[in-house]
């Protein structure tokens, strides 16, 4: 998975959207859901956000599969997320040098 700051400024071009209209899972015949392709822009932040509330439950006490599966598609809507905001904004705080400046603070 590559490293969030490892990200061009512009999105590559997309690869092609499978017309299955379903995300694929990690193994065949098994899908996770809409595309993110196809979700809204408020569809994709209500998913990430459910996500995002459910991955220390799934790490903890998920089977493998599910973890595999909460892990695929997490990465899946945000790199969308990432695609169609490619210039968000990033709290300074949220950065390497807001750490180092907390740090030196405290």
């Amino acid at each position: 998975m590559p490293d969030i700051h490892d990200l061009p400024e512009t999105p590559a071009a997309a690869p092609p959207v499978p017309d299955l209209g379903e995300s694929a899972g990690p193994e065949p015949g098994i899908h996770s859901g809409v595309a993110a392709r196809r979700l809204t822009d408020a569809q994709l932040l209500r998913e990430l956000g459910q996500l995002h509330r459910t991955r220390h439950d799934t790490f903890l006490y998920g089977s493998v599969g599910a973890l595999d599966r909460h892990t695929l598609r997490t990465h899946e809507l945000e790199q969308e997320y990432l695609r169609r905001h490619p210039r968000r904004h990033v709290a300074s705080g949220r950065t390497r040098a807001g750490a180092r400046a907390r740090a030196g603070a405290v």
